[in-house]
């Protein structure tokens, strides 16, 4: 067999962990198997292109509509209100997992008399197509937005691209005033999932994540399971799954699904007071480069398990429930943990197949699977030689 053939526009982690899988990086005008590139090249590079059998790439190619916060809204509250007027209010309850927010210029005149309802409110103003944390400030009082309605957060190139007759687009969202703090300091989490298809849906969770910029996802389980029991922990850890599935799902159907493609997901989710998680954004493009050995660990995991889920080498039967850090939590429905016993067939009872922040012994899993996996092929293999 040869070896997989990869082109990667980054030179971090990624770069390490598909040549330390003896995968061989290409050039531009060679063919390849496997493509890891920016969001803005997805768009350039492959918009209307046609991917060979053989080709995997990283992006979906209107992954902005979950990506982008304008879009991410729009297509959050249109879902509620689908799952309001189907499943009813309860079933919606589960999707009240952002903050009052509100896009702007469009909706500036429903904003203002939210605004006036709540006179006492923090805001937080964000660009909708921007990234880590640029532009962004808060605000109580209308004049205070009076630079951005001016343009004035715009830089020389957007404000050309405008022609001087628009403001940039933003999102003003209810500020999150009673976090949850450690030490005295608030945070949020990071979490990585991995979808591989839209149409069915397929979500894969990772087990490790970290909360920025003190603790691990198994450190800070551990310390909120000390502080306030598993029980709460548990109501908690259910709220966050509700969180990745719905918003999925509510861009499910306009989401353009090719088998070649997939998406590693960085969720940020904040905690209040009460434990309460709140989807604060999610990116297509999450930081990849270490800050430190930890960081840079965790990083070649999590990469490392994308590519044996994705199975170039095809390695899997694709009945995995699991694959090294990846838990397979929604498969054209929920996926249910194995320990759930089907003599005590509940709704109620039934866990989905979760395990963020738990052991991530993911080279004894993998080594146990793939292994399991040879004996099964070269069994079907016999079997259908037998029956020539």
């Amino acid at each position: 067999d040869r070896p997989i053939r990869f082109r990667s526009f980054l030179q971090n982690t990624i770069l390490e962990v598909l040549k330390n899988r003896g995968w061989v990086e290409v050039g531009e005008e060679d063919e390849w198997d496997f493509y890891w590139c920016d969001v803005g090249s997805m768009k350039d590079l492959f918009d209307h292109g046609y991917f060979e059998e053989h080709m995997r790439i990283n992006h979906f190619r209107n992954h902005y509509e979950l990506t982008r916060k304008d879009l991410m809204v729009k297509n959050l509250k249109r879902f509620r209100k689908q799952v309001e007027r189907e499943q009813g209010r309860l079933e919606a309850l589960k999707c009240d997992f952002f903050p009052t927010t509100y896009v702007l210029p469009s909706e500036y005149h429903l904003f203002v008399e939210e605004f006036k309802r709540n006179p006492d409110t923090i805001w937080i103003m964000k660009p909708a197509a921007r990234a880590q944390g640029k532009g962004i400030f808060l605000f109580r009082r209308l004049q205070d937005i009076t630079a951005w309605r001016k343009g004035e957060y715009l830089t020389g190139y957007e404000k050309e691209a405008n022609k001087g007759d628009a403001v940039e687009t933003y999102v003003v969202q209810r500020y999150l005033d009673n976090p949850y703090v450690i030490g005295g300091k608030k945070f949020d989490i990071r979490i990585y999932m991995l979808v591989t298809s839209y149409n069915p849906l397929r979500v894969w969770l990772y087990r490790e994540g970290f909360a920025r910029y003190k603790w691990s996802m198994s450190r800070l389980r551990q310390y909120l399971t000390a502080k306030h029991g598993s029980e709460i922990v548990e109501i908690m850890l259910k709220q966050m799954d509700d969180i990745f599935i719905k918003s999925l799902q509510s861009v499910q159907k306009i989401m353009i699904n090719d088998k070649h493609c997939f998406e590693l997901y960085g969720y940020d989710i904040l905690l209040d007071a009460n434990l309460k998680p709140w989807l604060i954004e999610t990116n297509a493009s999450p930081s990849l480069t270490a800050s430190n050995q930890e960081d840079n660990d965790l990083k070649y995991r999590l990469l490392d398990d994308m590519a044996n889920v994705i199975d170039m080498e095809g390695r899997l039967t694709l009945k995995e429930k699991r694959v090294g850090g990846f838990d397979l939590i929604y498969n054209d429905g929920p996926v249910y943990c194995d320990d759930t016993g089907i003599e005590s067939f509940n709704l109620n009872t039934l866990r989905i197949n979760s395990f963020l922040g738990c052991a991530n012994d993911r080279t004894t899993q993998l080594k146990h699977l793939y292994r399991q996996n040879l004996i099964l092929k070269k069994m079907e293999k016999a079997a259908a030689q037998n029956n020539v």
